[in-house]
């Protein structure tokens, strides 16, 4: 397991890059077409890094290790032309916000990744913001993972609970990601009045939909991702902004909409789910 390919040369995707590229410089950061990306970690202008992008068509050597850091829009196209890529062992891992999207692999070793990578990708260049971290299901797999990528900068933590980290990203991502793409303002959103009560009921409509599927967190869950969002320099952006403002399809059918299916099904009452989903949708464009 020594061969390593990224797809998907975003800000995640670009930062897994520079954290490995150390330590594994055979490492492939594949797109769509070929591009030179100038990167900066940690939002310090004065540390360049320059990566290479190379077009996905146009690699044939098939992979220990694949790692799709696409968004969820994007998911469906990666999957019909990653097949050359892949042998039967292959470890593919998901790093990608988002719930529910295991289930359109028919590859047997497909983990999902819960990732903490804060970033902005803008033409060429892309301004990592803080965090490297990947949390994946604890198996011999994703051990062995962890240990071709130790000494790097990635930081890999393997968990008994995956779903309880997975429903722990998604409901982080739920309030904070509605409200910056809605308003298409970053972080300092939640200095308007009433923004921050607005996520404080997305959360606990969250948290009893995350309940209602047999997963429980500490009841003082809420207050801590509040917390963090506290944390936020002002103009950090999420995903969800980055791509309302960029005019990109949004990651709404993975959170938004992953939720408010949930809901349905289990016959709960989220008003405010209920009025932030469609109106996400509306942003849509055809």
């Amino acid at each position: 397991m020594n061969k390593i390919a990224i797809i998907g040369p975003g800000a995640v995707g670009s930062t897994i890059a520079i954290d490995l590229l150390a330590t594994h410089p055979d490492l492939r950061l594949l797109g769509r077409q070929h591009q030179m990306l100038t990167y900066y970690a940690n939002n310090n202008t004065e540390h360049e890094h320059t990566l290479q992008v190379t077009p996905l068509r146009t690699v044939q050597d098939q992979v220990d290790v694949l790692i799709i850091a696409v968004k969820i829009p994007q998911l469906d196209a990666v999957l019909r032309e990653m097949k050359h890529l892949i042998h039967e062992q292959t470890t593919i891992i998901l790093a990608q916000n988002g719930h529910g999207q295991l289930s359109l692999f028919e590859h047997p070793h497909v983990f999902q990744g819960v990732v903490y990578i804060s970033g902005q990708k803008s033409g060429s260049t892309v301004m990592h913001y803080r965090d490297h971290k990947i949390i994946l299901e604890d198996c011999i797999k994703t051990r062995l993972f962890h240990d071709i990528v130790a000494g790097s900068s990635l930081e890999v933590e393997l968990t008994n609970d995956i779903d309880d980290a997975i429903w722990y990203k998604l409901l982080v991502n739920l309030a904070i990601n509605s409200v910056t793409a809605l308003s298409r303002r970053p972080a300092e959103v939640l200095q308007v009045p009433g923004i921050k009560q607005l996520c404080k009921q997305l959360l606990v409509e969250g948290v009893a939909i995350a309940q209602a599927e047999n997963v429980y967190f500490d009841d003082d869950i809420i207050d801590d991702i509040l917390t963090i969002y506290d944390g936020y320099p002002n103009q950090m952006g999420t995903s969800m902004y980055y791509d309302i403002i960029s005019g990109n399809a949004l990651e709404i059918e993975g959170i938004q909409g992953f939720l408010f299916k949930k809901a349905r099904i289990h016959q709960l009452v989220t008003p405010v789910l209920d009025t932030i989903y469609p109106l996400l949708l509306a942003q849509q464009k055809d």
